[in-house]
C-alpha cells in the first residue's frame, strides 16, 4: 500500500475514533431526542455517516455495501421520523461504524486508484470519495456535539 493510502486510512480511523468518542457518553434515550432547533437526532447522524461513506463507494463501484433500507432511514433529506422497528439501534450503529473503516480497507485498499465513471461531483476513484467523506464526517461530528449540548442544557 502506498504511503499516502496508509495516511488516508490512518486519518479515516482517527476521525472515526473521534466520532465514536463523541457519542461514548450518550444514552440510547439521548440518541433519539430531536431538540426543537434540529431536524434530526444523534442516532440519525450516526446512520447517515455510515451510509454516506458506503453510498459514495457504491456510486462508483455499483457494489451493494449496505441494506437498501438505510436510504429511507438515513439518506439525504430523511429524518428520524422515517425510523421503524427495523431501524438499527444506537448501539448497533456504533458497532457498524466501529468496523467500517477496516472493512473498506479490506475490500478496497488495493483499488483506491482504480478509475470509474465520475460522480456528479467529478470524483472517479475510491481514494477521492474517501477524502470527501472525511469532511462530511467532521460536519456530522460537530452536529452531534451541538445536539449533545442542547439535549443536556
Amino acid at each position: 500500500m502506498k504511503k499516502r493510502h496508509e495516511i488516508l486510512f490512518n486519518q479515516l480511523n482517527t476521525y472515526r475514533e473521534e466520532l465514536l468518542l463523541s457519542v461514548s457518553d450518550v444514552t440510547e434515550e439521548e440518541a433519539d431526542i430531536i431538540p426543537k432547533q434540529f431536524n434530526n437526532n444523534i442516532r440519525w447522524n450516526l446512520g447517515h455517516v455510515y451510509m454516506d461513506q458506503y453510498m459514495w463507494i457504491k456510486v462508483l463501484t455499483k457494489d451493494e455495501l449496505y441494506p437498501e433500507e438505510f436510504n429511507q432511514w438515513f439518506g439525504f433529506g430523511t429524518s428520524a421520523s422515517n425510523f421503524d422497528e427495523q431501524t438499527p439501534s444506537f448501539e448497533e450503529l456504533k458497532q457498524l461504524l466501529n468496523g467500517q473503516i477496516q472493512k473498506i480497507k479490506d475490500l478496497y485498499g488495493n483499488r483506491l486508484e482504480e478509475e470509474f465513471p465520475p460522480t456528479e461531483m467529478g470524483m472517479f476513484t475510491i481514494e477521492q470519495v474517501l477524502i470527501r467523506t472525511i469532511f462530511h464526517e467532521g460536519m456530522h461530528t460537530q452536529a452531534i456535539n451541538d445536539l449533545k449540548k442542547c439535549i443536556r442544557k
